[in-house]
């Protein structure tokens, strides 16, 4: 992992040449640490290309009546050129700025993009994939909407084979354009998302069926919308939510990622940084960095709060956030932070429509000790649920050997076919103390 993050870090140092310098006062770091300076950051690259961010676009703006819009109901649209690895892709294109709500239910805008392939549907309205890519970034310029357009978007060409069947794709800006991170708002965004392309009567796609896809930050925007449906968007039909790589207790994640781990398992530490920066946008009165961090911590916080997940991960991996608490600071000091963090962990509702999700034995960056719980407290509560582990190691690997299998289940539900029998296939084969598990 180090000489990958040290030749990931002189490639943007190149590439960034010329775009910002580090800032003074950028801390310094034990020698046991991850040694990055600061990396320019993706927005700052970004600033270069001729389409604007969405922080520049007014496009995104929020309507001046906002709270006079429904959940749901289009601010505005316009189609745009989608683009692969920085290529014109022939699909054509929409995106919709819509209206959905916070984690508190206050009124917000925020966009979808969707994509319908040319390959004609016939026989009913075109199924519809509702992609939720992770995102795990702190800037707009991050989210799919920009990102489709200038080609970036990591993991666009995983969509491509359900374009290739003739479905359309619906990729939500789900953290929102402040890009919050793991709450149930993104759920809401989600479910609103789909409620704006069925507004939209060009698009033909008010009738459709829907499957819901996500890996690891993808996945919990795609489970929470999952888990909100029947009490937040009756509306909305989904026939069935693959996930894999989520996150079931946040608390559980976060006593794992604050500490130094051995191995792969140290590049955990980049989610509570992420966690950290993210979160303060919904909950400012919970997590104070500082109340809680050094001043070094602080500046990473701050440098944090402008990213996408690239240079995130690569600054924050090996650097545990624990060491920059405070004298007498812990996560169990800050018993608002925790609570935050328990009302936003998965499984205060059980979704009501059938659901496939895969883990990995071991995922050095969401242990299964942090997934398990909630999926047992799903089959428990009676939930449609098909779940297994992917007997191979590293959350990547296992983001490409679930999706196959998701592939073949999201597209057989589109095609009417039924979601096959429910199974817990819940283990753990390595021993007690593993880095991981």
């Amino acid at each position: 992992m180090r000489p990958f993050v040290l030749s990931m870090a002189a490639f943007l140092a190149v590439g960034g040449a010329g775009v910002a310098a580090a800032e003074p006062g950028y801390p310094s770091f034990p020698p046991d640490q991850n040694q990055l300076p600061q990396l320019p950051s993706e927005p700052q690259i970004y600033d270069l290309l001729p389409i604007p961010m969405p922080s520049e676009d007014p496009w995104y703006d929020d309507p001046d009546d906002i709270a006079a819009y429904a959940p749901g109901q289009i601010v505005r649209s316009r189609e745009v050129q989608t683009r692969l690895l920085g290529l014109p892709f022939p699909v054509y294109t929409k995106q919709l700025l819509y209206r959905s709500n916070d984690v508190h239910d206050n009124p917000i805008v925020t966009a979808t993009t969707v994509i319908v392939p040319g390959i004609p549907w016939q026989g009913s309205a075109r199924p519809v994939v509702s992609f939720q890519e992770a995102i795990d970034s702190t800037s707009s310029a991050c989210n799919p909407s920009y990102t489709l357009q200038v080609g970036t978007m990591k993991e666009s060409a995983l969509a491509v084979y359900w374009l290739m069947q003739g479905f359309a794709i619906n990729v939500p800006d789900f953290d929102g354009k402040f890009n919050t991170f793991n709450t149930y708002a993104e759920g809401k965004m989600v479910l609103d998302s789909l409620r704006a392309m069925k507004n939209d009567a060009g698009l033909g796609l008010t009738d459709s069926g829907i499957a819901l896809y996500g890996y690891s930050g993808g996945g919990s925007g795609s489970i929470r919308a999952a888990e909100l449906r029947a009490t937040y968007a009756p509306d909305v039909r989904i026939l069935g939510t693959s996930i894999g790589g989520t996150p079931g207790d946040l608390t559980a994640i976060a006593r794992y990622a604050i500490q130094e781990q051995p191995g792969l398992a140290g590049t955990s530490n980049f989610t509570m940084w992420l966690g950290w920066a993210a979160l303060a946008r919904e909950y400012p009165d919970a997590f104070r960095p500082e109340e809680f961090l050094t001043e070094e911590g602080q500046t990473l916080v701050k440098d944090f709060a402008n990213r996408c997940y690239a240079t995130i991960a690569m600054s924050g991996v090996y650097r545990p956030i624990s060491e920059y608490f405070q004298p007498g600071k812990s996560l169990e000091s800050a018993p608002e932070v925790m609570k935050v963090l328990e009302d936003n962990s998965l499984g205060h509702y059980i979704p009501d429509t059938p659901i496939l999700w895969w883990h990995g034995m071991w995922d050095e960056l969401i242990p299964p000790s942090t997934v398990l719980p909630t999926v047992n407290k799903y089959w428990n509560s009676g939930a449609d649920l098909r779940f297994y582990t992917v007997p191979v190691p590293e959350h990547i690997t296992n983001a490409v050997t679930g999706w196959i299998p998701a592939v073949a289940w999201t597209s057989a539900l589109l095609r009417g076919l039924g979601p096959g029998p429910t199974f817990n296939a819940g283990y753990q084969l390595l021993p007690e103390g593993f880095p991981g598990r």
